[in-house]
């Protein structure tokens, strides 16, 4: 006997999904996913290299012009969790940390002008907080991180949008043209579309480019089912099911929609500021240019798979070097040389929580690079996380084409068994929930990897509002 109504069915089906994904959905809270099959972690000479970053830099500024351009940035969601403790301070009254540094240091943030514009005359440190957050004021603890102003200049303070703009004219520019592209949610459209139209015109301007702004949101059917904790699914009070996004692993969709020759990957938070971008710019190039370099090889060796004159020595060695997967007699080359590429870059690892990357044996043998999320991690073996050296800041060059340019079908190399299971709640009320594989773990545990070391300061995430007041966000 179904657990689904008629009822049930139609939502199911009206929200894009089938009755065969939901099933499989239920299956997997009750079975769990595998954790991830570690042999080391990857280290200098042994899955992580350094590269001769000006040359690479300068190889990408001679040639990008040839290439279609795409910077593409996670930016969905409203910016609730940097300002959980503000929240906290105004629920209960009882001053923390976060609040007292945010209120003894009021000036230094770029938000301030706009503040004060808004402050009832000797406003107290409720009213401060409460106009900064809240809905009477700014509003920040609803907005996007997009919008929120980020750092202070002596015409105008920028947004994280603004300072992507930037970073995108000085890098992912071909023949005078901008594209970037932005994950959102349908709530903050408006919002996005409000500030671009004031800000483009200074922009290009400024940088004499044009930029093409494109958005897109998360789909409804890569959302999962959510369950009560005996893995029955969770209904919300009116009886429907409750469906829940299914993390950033699910804008693998939105990144397949892409029509580009390279995509570069940042989230919307880690930005800094003009006088610190040196090192940012620099990377981000060389790691193009890199990634141009070893596509080119790439699509050489096909070409001569193609013609049958291929060297497979030449091949087998240039894959175990270059592509982070070690080759056996096994070993379909021609699979393993014909997949998306990306090129990584990672920062020591001081802490930061999250994934690094190791060498992973796959359920067929095979031996490669990925990205490993804690949450990946058989809990009992957590402890591996200490032996990377490298933490992995979401800094990706992507090139998601073919060597006869057929654009990749990107959702074919995804790891479907590296999910993540959480214990969530809604009203009070306990759940399980699933997330899809990671972006730039399982979602692309498919692909040709390289990791490049890159330094600490092209990792600049805003998680709390007092990271704005660090040294690599402040303009002066």
């Amino acid at each position: 006997m179904s657990i689904f109504t008629d009822a049930d069915i139609q939502q199911i089906q009206g929200h894009g999904l089938t009755m065969d994904v939901v099933n499989q959905q239920l299956d997997n809270f009750k079975t769990g996913f595998p954790f991830a099959n570690i042999e080391s972690a990857a280290v200098i000479g042994h899955g992580v290299r350094s590269v001769p970053v000006a040359e690479m830099a300068d190889f990408y500024m001679q040639n990008k012009d040839t290439y279609n351009i795409v910077k593409f940035v996670p930016a969905s969601g409203a910016a609730t969790r940097m300002f959980k403790d503000l929240f906290e301070f105004l629920a209960s009254g009882v001053m923390n940390r976060t609040t007292q540094d945010v209120l003894n240091n009021l000036d230094k943030f770029a938000f301030y002008d706009d503040l004060m514009k808004i402050l009832p005359e000797n406003a107290t440190q409720n009213q401060i907080i409460e106009c900064l957050v809240g809905g009477c004021g700014l509003n920040y603890g609803a907005l996007p991180k997009a919008l929120l102003r980020f750092h202070k200049y002596d015409d105008v303070n920028r947004t994280a949008l603004e300072e992507h703009l930037v970073e995108g004219a000085q890098y992912a520019s071909s023949n005078g043209v901008v594209k970037i592209h932005f994950t959102i949610s349908p709530e903050h459209r408006d919002g996005f579309n409000a500030c671009l139209t004031d800000v483009l015109p200074r922009y290009q301007a400024q940088f004499n480019v044009k930029y093409e702004i494109s958005m897109s949101e998360q789909k409804k059917y890569t959302d999962t089912i959510a369950v009560n904790m005996d893995n029955t699914p969770f209904r919300n009070d009116d009886g429907t099911l409750l469906f829940r996004p299914a993390g950033h692993g699910a804008l693998i969709e939105n990144l397949n929609d892409i029509d580009a020759d390279i995509v570069f990957i940042k989230n919307i938070d880690n930005v800094c500021p003009d006088n610190l971008r040196g090192n940012t710019l620099r990377y981000k190039r060389g790691l193009a240019g890199l990634a141009m370099q070893i596509q080119q090889q790439i699509f050489d060796f096909m070409k001569d798979l193609d013609a049958g004159c291929a060297d497979m020595g030449a091949i087998r060695q240039f894959i175990t070097k270059n592509l982070g997967f070690v080759v056996t007699d096994k070993t379909d080359v021609r699979r393993v040389l014909n997949r998306p590429l990306r090129v990584c870059g990672i920062i020591k690892n001081t802490g930061e929580p999250g994934g690094g990357p190791f060498w992973v044996r796959g359920e067929d043998g095979s031996l490669s690079l990925q990205i490993v999320e804690p949450g990946q991690i058989n809990p009992k073996d957590i402890s591996i996380l200490k032996d990377g050296e490298f933490f992995s800041p979401t800094d990706l060059v992507c090139m998601p084409r073919d060597y006869q340019g057929n654009k990749f079908n990107l959702t074919d190399f995804v790891d479907v068994n590296a999910g993540f299971i959480a214990e969530k709640s809604k009203a009070g009320r306990p759940l399980r929930a699933m997330e899809r594989p990671g972006l730039w773990n399982g979602a692309m545990a498919g692909w040709n990897t390289i990791f490049v070391e890159t330094p600490l300061d092209t990792f600049t995430p805003v998680k709390v509002v007092t990271d704005l007041l660090k040294t690599s966000h402040q303009s002066k």
